[in-house]
């Protein structure tokens, strides 16, 4: 008795514990498990459980002979979980009410049934002594523990185990994807987390970066300002506003020196320039210090040093390749300092105390001070150099917002209207400054500089204290513009996810114009879109005044959509103290744009929708090191394998070469993946219930005396061996619609959002379908049998093992059968485990019942399973109350697809490409190939030895995303001699 306790103790705590997530159930469990208490067979997955300490995730489960994480670990609150997850706990409690009930409900009648004296104690089942004078309190505790072991199979244990091999194995599909993989930098999808592959198909919000996610992260200068002139590069030349490329040489007037040197015909300027020489002079110095700025203000390195012959003449594009080649963290920076090297001033490299520049053959050394580090406070970088004269010199780069208050010369307003006009063009912008130094100032800046970075506590506050001192009073130089290209399809992409019910926000740290541009040229904002402004709030009042304001045009402008554009500061300020009315015109408006945003600020938006009323699954994608606080905010991160390193990509749940992936990410994988989990999730339940409900209705014709209906090797085999695999298959290929048509229609994402198929009326439908089912084996059955009925030829009668084969037999081939319909594509590894599984039942169930195995201690199936399939009768029933079972399902399927489709079942009744007949991934090669090739080759593909090119192709139409479509998801019509 007292063992049968702890059995009972530990399967219940076990059953609480992987609902509940209950840490503390879970040490409970662990010092059973330590102590070697004998376990039931569906607790067999439990055993090797180590407890590290009270802080570590712990559980390893051993299923069908793989070693797989197990549904047990102990999760954090920061750690990331899918709404698939919650939907399991929510229908685990559900069935851990049931089945206390049934325990409850069979406990009770139990001891009313045996009030009567005759049943209490008949003739053939005399009570001992010790029995008669126990506790009736401990005896009723017994008996109800006793029913909790009969029916814990309700609590489908396995379906964990399976859920984590399911979202282990699927996730290869995603790097196998070819369409995924980007030619050009050789990169393909990565998955670095199985855990989120069915919040893909559940996004409502995207976050996404614009640098290097939307654009192609290729910088190209352009354009500068330099004094209160703007230039432009034409044809390798910097020309000042007014002539155009094709102007000749002749009307182009060029300076005829740069700052000390002569014969740099690299800058041209308008008529309008040619004054005195004076001022020639003047503006040549100008210039000379503007691009010295840029040479010096940077963290550029060089991976080939051949000075000779560089800076010597006009800088000829097709040299630089071969002679100098820049590399940096930032392309920006790239960008400027091979236009500076264009236009005569060469950075030739950089020691730990020096950085060298050759202006037009002279090469010049300045010593390399101090390095005042970029950060995203500041949004600024700083170099202290001393220039062959002597001169202490500090170059300052950075946005115009963090430059320009700090300036107290130069062109200041000027420059700012010209950066206004690069950002209107969708150009990257910089300031670049400098400031001289006494050599008592420096002395003063070398001290506290020293003692701020050897300080023992609040080192970092000391240094921004230190920067800021050293980063004032500063002399404007002017500003550069760079562009970056918008990547291929990105506007096709967006507006894919916009038609899916998405929405897009781009969250990004460029200034206000310029991110307005971008936002209208991909497709974020279009140009009839009613674009309410939020920026250069100054107050908290101001601010909320600004939202009211804002929240008013949207209800009283008759306009379907709206656009929001936000600044940092701005932002700031709504968070802090007006949420909620910031929330209510964000939630109104379809496109949100937040510009001059730190990292910091990114990750709090986000938040900010995660915690709203409304619950809504986030994704964020970026591809820099700044990205990494936003994509670990949102429920699924997404990595650029992009130009800023891998800091992102490293940091992400999923890596994709390209923005324009995304659509296939989530449309095709995310709404298969979802659609695969959602549809196990419910069948693992339905088949428990139809698994467990007879053995509760056989409690009521064996007196509630906790008889089992089956046998033993049944109950440990039916989740294991019997009805798993078809699972197991379908939740990994099963593909309800063709993957073109889901990229096609981005509306059909919408079917399934909202947890949709996991809905309470979904999981109600499927708990009734397995009760209804269980009803119809179990008094089919008893009514095929009656009272003193023989099926066999001989008149002998069926027992009561005989009995429960003949349930369990109907049961696992109702349930399989029932996987089948819900299979709509079909290949040669669904029929074989599909119909293997109900052939490896029979052929289990007569060599385990036809054989006496001599290490069995008793054999109650000896020969029942022969003698039940020698009856014309027992055969008859089965067909017939399978067919039962499944008639009413498929009515009610034909009823709703005839009725009321869903447009994913309309969607399917509208393809065409249905002449598939094998396994897209696997069965598909090329002419002269036999399916064992085919085989081999996609085991080379596991392994990593699969080159893309064996895969032959034809497709029937093209796809609108991907020209060329070479998915190992999607399907297509094919030469029937090639599959």
């Amino acid at each position: 008795m007292t063992e049968m306790l702890k059995r009972v103790f530990v399967i219940t705590v076990t059953n609480i514990m992987i609902g509940l997530d209950s840490f503390i159930a879970a040490e409970i469990l662990v010092l059973y498990i330590k102590a070697s208490l004998p376990l039931g067979p569906e607790s067999l997955l439990l055993r090797g459980a180590r407890l590290k300490n009270t802080k570590e995730i712990f559980g390893v489960a051993v299923y069908t002979g793989m070693e797989t994480k197990m549904a047990l670990n102990y999760k954090s609150k920061s750690q990331k979980r899918s709404a698939v997850e919650k939907s399991m706990n929510t229908f685990l409690i559900v069935y851990l009410i049931i089945l206390i009930s049934e325990a409850i409900i069979s406990t009770i009648l139990k001891y009313t049934w045996q009030a009567e004296e005759k049943w209490d104690e008949p003739w053939y089942n005399q009570k001992t002594e010790h029995q008669r004078n126990s506790s009736k309190i401990l005896k009723f505790i017994s008996d109800f523990l006793a029913f909790l072991v009969l029916y814990n199979f309700i609590i489908p244990i396995s379906l964990y185990v399976t859920v984590e091999m399911q979202k282990f194995l699927g996730s290869f599909f995603i790097g196998w994807d070819l369409d995924l993989y980007h030619e050009e930098s050789d990169q393909k999808a990565q998955v670095n987390t199985s855990d989120l592959n069915e919040e893909l198909g559940q996004v409502e919000y995207v976050f996404t970066d614009k640098t290097g996610t939307l654009t192609e992260n290729e910088m190209q200068f352009r354009e500068c300002s330099i004094n209160g002139v703007k230039y432009q590069e034409i044809n390798g030349r910097l020309v000042s506003e007014g002539p155009t490329p094709d102007s000749s040489e002749g009307n182009l007037p060029y300076l005829s020196s740069f700052s000390r040197l002569n014969n740099l015909s690299h800058l041209a300027t308008s008529s309008s320039f040619r004054t005195s020489p004076e001022n020639e002079t003047e503006l040549i110095k100008e210039h000379d210090l503007f691009f010295k700025a840029v040479s010096l203000c940077h963290t550029v390195q060089i991976s080939n040093v051949q000075t000779d012959g560089i800076g010597d003449g006009p800088w000829q594009s097709n040299l630089a390749p071969s002679q100098l080649e820049y590399y940096a963290s930032s392309p920006d920076e790239k960008a400027l300092v091979e236009a500076a090297a264009r236009f005569g001033i060469v950075f030739i490299g950089s020691s730990e105390e020096t950085m060298e520049v050759k202006t037009l053959g002279k090469l010049e050394r300045y010593k390399l001070l101090h390095v005042l580090e970029f950060d995203s406070d500041r949004r600024r970088m700083s170099v202290i150099v001393q220039a062959p004269s002597g001169e202490k010199l500090l170059f300052v780069k950075g946005a115009e917002s963090s430059i320009l208050p700090e300036c107290i010369g130069g062109e200041i307003e000027k420059t700012r209207i010209h950066v206004d006009e690069f950002a209107l063009k969708g150009l990257r912008t910089l300031c670049m400054a400098y400031r001289q130094f006494t050599s008592k100032e420096y002395e003063e800046i070398d001290r506290r500089l020293f003692e701020a970075r050897t300080a023992l506590q609040q080192r970092e506050e000391k240094l921004a204290d230190v920067f800021q001192f050293i980063e004032k009073d500063l002399i404007l130089l002017g500003a550069t513009a760079v562009e970056d290209k918008l990547q291929d399809k990105v506007r096709e992409t967006i507006e894919a996810l916009r038609m899916a019910g998405i929405k897009v926000w781009v969250l990004t740290g460029d200034k206000h114009e310029t991110a307005v541009s971008v936002s209208l040229s991909c497709g974020h904002f279009h140009r009839t879109m009613n674009i309410l402004e939020l920026i250069n709030q100054k107050s908290d009042s101001e601010c909320a005044e600004q939202l009211r304001q804002l929240a008013r045009r949207i209800t009283e402008d008759h306009v379907i959509q709206h656009g929001l554009v936000v600044d940092g500061t701005s932002l700031s300020l709504a968070l802090r103290e007006h949420e909620k009315l910031f929330m209510e015109v964000c939630r109104n408006c379809s496109a949100v744009l937040c510009c001059r945003m730190a990292p910091l600020q990114k990750a709090k938006v986000i938040r900010l929708i995660k915690i709203s009323p409304e619950k809504p699954i986030t994704l964020a994608v970026g591809d820099g090191a700044n990205d990494v606080s936003m994509i670990q905010e949102a429920h699924v991160g997404i990595g650029i394998m992009g130009k800023e390193g891998r800091q992102a990509a490293r940091n992400s749940d999923y890596a994709i070469a390209r923005f324009k992936f995304l659509s296939k990410l989530l449309f095709v994988h995310g709404h298969f993946y979802y659609i695969r989990i959602a549809t196990l999730v419910q069948y693992f339940f339905y088949k428990n219930v139809c698994f467990i409900t007879p053995q509760f209705l056989y409690q009521f014709y064996c007196l509630f005396s906790q008889q089992t209906l089956y046998d033993s090797v049944y109950l440990t085999l039916y989740n294991i061996c019997f009805t798993s695999l078809p699972i197991l298959i379908y939740s990994l290929l099963e593909q309800h619609i063709d993957p073109h048509v889901l990229q096609n229609k981005p509306t059909l994402y919408r079917d399934i959002s909202k947890n949709r198929q996991l809905s309470i009326k979904t999981f109600l439908y499927w708990t009734l379908l397995g009760f209804s089912h269980a009803f119809i084996f179990f008094f089919g059955s008893y009514f095929l049998i009656g009272k003193d009925t023989s099926l066999l030829g001989n008149g002998q009668m069926f027992g009561n093992w005989t009995f429960g084969t003949l349930v369990f037999t109907v049961m696992v081939i109702t349930v399989t059968v029932k996987m089948a319909l819900e299979t709509h594509f079909w290949t040669w590894i669904n029929h074989l485990v599909t119909w293997g599984s109900i052939l490896f039942y029979f052929v289990f169930s007569l060599f385990y019942g036809g054989i006496l195995w001599p290490f069995l201690g008793s054999q109650n199936m000896y020969f029942v399973f022969i003698q039940l399939l020698s009856s014309g009768s027992a055969w008859f029933a089965i067909i017939l109350m399978v067919v039962t079972c499944l008639f009413l399902d498929i009515m009610k399927k034909v009823f709703d697809q005839q009725v009321h489709p869903t447009n994913i079942e309309k969607a399917q009744l509208t393809e065409t490409n249905s002449s598939i007949k094998c396994l897209d991934s696997m069965c598909c090669f090329s002419e002269g190939e036999t399916a064992c090739a085919s085989i081999g080759r996609m085991l080379e593909r596991v392994i990593g030895r699969c080159s893309p090119t064996h895969v032959s192709r034809s497709w029937s139409a093209p796809d609108p995303f991907y020209t060329n479509d070479r998915s190992i998801l999607t399907l297509s019509t094919m030469d029937s001699s090639t599959c």
